[in-house]
């Protein structure tokens, strides 16, 4: 779980990071559409970050649950394709990054599908 927690720290570092350099170094150079994607991007990065950290924290403190190891990949996955891919739409204006974003959508839902089986089963158990 420390890669977990690892990862946590570095996507909610660049997620700080980007979201900044969207606000002071992109305002002037994207369009409301391009600059509103970019920030929902950075939006979702920021959610999912700190669901990574709460995983990584759950997992070690509660339970090593292999559910919420796969939950924490998925949240990871997740914001390579959502959010990644929301950044290249929006700085290169190729909307085509938008076939990509759905999978990351999905991978989202996918981590919070497993955080709520781990959850289950460790109701189950208790």
């Amino acid at each position: 779980m420390t890669s977990l927690f690892l990862a946590a720290g570095l996507l909610g570092f660049l997620g700080v990071a980007l979201g900044a350099f969207g606000a002071h170094g992109l305002r002037a150079k994207l369009d409301e559409q391009h600059m509103a994607t970019f920030q929902t991007g950075v939006q979702y990065q920021m959610y999912h970050a700190l669901a990574l950290g709460m995983v990584a924290l759950t997992s070690s403190a509660i339970t090593r649950s292999i559910l919420l190891q796969w939950a924490g990949w998925c949240f990871i996955a997740g914001i390579a394709f959502f959010s990644g891919s929301l950044y290249i739409l929006s700085l290169t204006g190729q909307r085509r990054w938008g076939l990509v974003t759905p999978l990351g959508g999905l991978l989202f839902l996918a981590g919070w599908t497993l955080w709520i089986l781990a959850a289950w089963r460790l109701l189950m158990l208790h």
